[in-house]
């Protein structure tokens, strides 16, 4: 008897133990009191919540062991999750648009601030320095710095056709003034404009204006355009919603394991990496045309130097302006000459006077403006934070786990993989969408590309182009008009037909890619050109537009 008692007191606490080991509902469960503080501190309600683990038999995401959680906490703590992360996605694109839009700020306040001086300068000195052949004609030069500035800010204009428009009104103007003396009707004044090309009655200033000015204006404002299209994209791509899969992924990383009634084990580091890769696959593949538009953006700041740099000319356009004043005062006999052996003889004004014989030139600033330091601190701060935040992208993950998710700093066999603490043994995949194909986290269909994305993708490669263009001297927006005549020094090169063009240019400025950067501006959704003034695209857009149309059709693959 005292045998088979000692036999059956075995069977029994063996019985025990194995029920103990297996989580046995007849066994003592383990508390869920640290899970109810942690769960109650997020703000929910604790009436639910079990005091001791119950069988998870009900659960959808995390491993269905004996459990702290009910269906409804699993629930909360995946839309918790979700939101989490989510906001940590917002918080890092937030800190990158405030870095982009205070460098567009500043550079755009410096290069405003350029030509803002410039004009103060030309009201200053022009009205003693040329009296009426200035106080007269105020509005013309009004006008063209107007213009300038349209121009700058992202304006539809030509700008070679906007100096050749105002080098044409300014020369009838003041052939008139300097001859009062003669009748000098449309017709004849028509015929003077078409002589102006040999004449060149200003001299050299409106050629080398236009040539200066056009690769000024274009690297001033491609680069605060630039500055502008990646502070839009971030903020669009940070719109982008996460997915379901990514979601759950997200739910079983973060929460599970308080669910499993081990809060205290925090994620292992590849772990965390697969779920984010996986989970910002798409993201991720901004990274090519990413970096090409930084480093084009870096470059371009190589013609904001020198003679025909930022500085010296979009601050120095006065300097053109009372250049061309002097020349057509020096050069008025031999002009007038040439004038009526071309356009013959005017008949004379009876009630004007005779020509004016003092001549005011005007005092000449130099031409190259010494640099203020200004403009070289804005681009060596510029380059240094571009270039820190060329990986954004593929980094992303990687930052967020370091961060936000509270990463184990445990040995590998003790952190959370999962499932319960132990090592992880996955790869960590590569980026992209296209290297999630294995991912073991986070289940993604590589054939559906998210098409925000794929369009900012687009907006960077459009931008680079742009940038590219600028830094050959080319405003990429009109490379495809004829070069011959317009803006040319003679104060002509405006033919009718190209005169009506850029008329119709000036009357439409739906393009301010700067605009959703600066306060006080409208939207950027109207930065291209409406199809009525603009029925085919421009041929550098062709490539690109192709491009899209693949990406629309199938994935990119790597």
């Amino acid at each position: 008897m005292e045998l088979r008692a000692r036999g059956w007191w075995l069977l029994c606490a063996a019985a025990a133990l194995v029920a103990c080991a297996r989580g046995d509902p007849a066994s003592k469960s383990r508390s869920c009191g640290e899970v109810r503080q942690i769960y109650g501190a997020k703000g929910f309600s604790l009436s639910d919540v079990p005091q001791a683990e119950i069988s998870g038999e009900h659960l959808r995401i995390c491993p269905q062991g004996y459990t702290c959680c009910t269906s409804e906490m699993e629930e909360n703590l995946a839309n918790r999750s979700r939101a989490e992360l989510e906001t940590a996605l917002r918080d890092s694109s937030r800190v990158l648009q405030a870095m982009l839009a205070t460098q567009l700020r500043s550079f755009d306040d410096h290069f405003q601030h350029l030509l803002n001086d410039s004009e103060r300068t030309l009201q200053g000195t022009f009205p003693g320095a040329f009296g009426e052949l200035y106080t007269q004609n105020t509005r013309a030069f009004r006008d063209l710095y107007a213009e300038l500035r349209l121009y700058y800010r992202g304006a539809n204009l030509h700008l070679e056709e906007t100096l050749a428009e105002f080098w044409a009104r300014l020369l009838e103007r003041l052939f008139k003034q300097l001859h009062p003396q003669l009748l000098l009707p449309d017709d004849y004044l028509d015929c003077l404009g078409k002589q102006a090309e040999a004449l060149r009655p200003f001299g050299e200033a409106p050629r080398e204006l236009r040539l200066r000015a056009t690769r000024a204006f274009v690297a001033a404002r491609s680069f605060v355009q630039g500055l502008g299209v990646a502070s839009d994209v971030v903020r669009k791509v940070a719109q982008v919603p996460l997915g379901p899969e990514c979601s759950r992924a997200v739910m079983k990383l973060v929460y599970c394991a308080h669910c499993l009634g081990v809060p205290g084990a925090r994620p292992c580091p590849d772990y965390c990496r697969n779920v984010l890769k996986g989970c910002l696959a798409n993201q991720a593949d901004l990274d090519t045309e990413w970096r090409n538009l930084l480093d084009s953006m870096v470059l371009i700041t190589d013609k904001f130097w020198g003679t025909s740099g930022v500085e010296s000319v979009i601050g120095g356009v006065h300097t053109w302006l009372a250049e061309a004043i002097n020349a057509l005062q020096d050069n008025r006999d031999t002009l007038t000459a040439k004038v009526i052996q071309g356009c013959g003889n005017p008949k004379v004004n009876p009630q004007g006077s005779g020509p004016e014989e003092k001549r005011r030139r005007g005092k000449l600033a130099p031409r190259e403006r010494p640099p203020s330091g200004t403009l070289e601190k804005l681009v060596s701060e510029a380059k240094a934070q571009l270039r820190d935040v060329q990986d954004f992208w593929i980094s992303l993950p990687g930052t967020l786990c370091s961060e936000k998710m509270a990463l184990s700093t445990a040995s590998d066999d003790r952190c959370w993989n999962g499932m319960a603490r132990g090592r992880y043994l996955p790869e960590v995949m590569g980026d992209g969408l296209a290297n999630q194909i294995n991912n073991p986290e986070v289940e993604v269909d590589i054939t559906k590309p998210d098409m925000t994305i794929r369009q900012q993708i687009m907006q960077l490669k459009i931008m680079t182009n742009r940038l590219r263009s600028a830094y050959n001297g080319n405003d990429v927006d009109f490379q495809d008009a004829s070069d011959d005549g317009s803006g040319s020094g003679s104060g002509d090169g405006c033919p009718d037909d190209r005169c009506g063009r850029g008329a119709s240019r000036k009357s439409s400025s739906s393009r301010t890619p700067l605009t959703h950067a600066l306060p006080g501006l409208s939207e950027q959704e109207g930065q291209k050109t409406s199809a009525a003034s603009c029925p085919q695209p421009p041929t550098f857009l062709l490539p690109l537009l192709l491009s899209l149309a693949l990406t629309v059709a199938r994935p990119r693959w790597r």
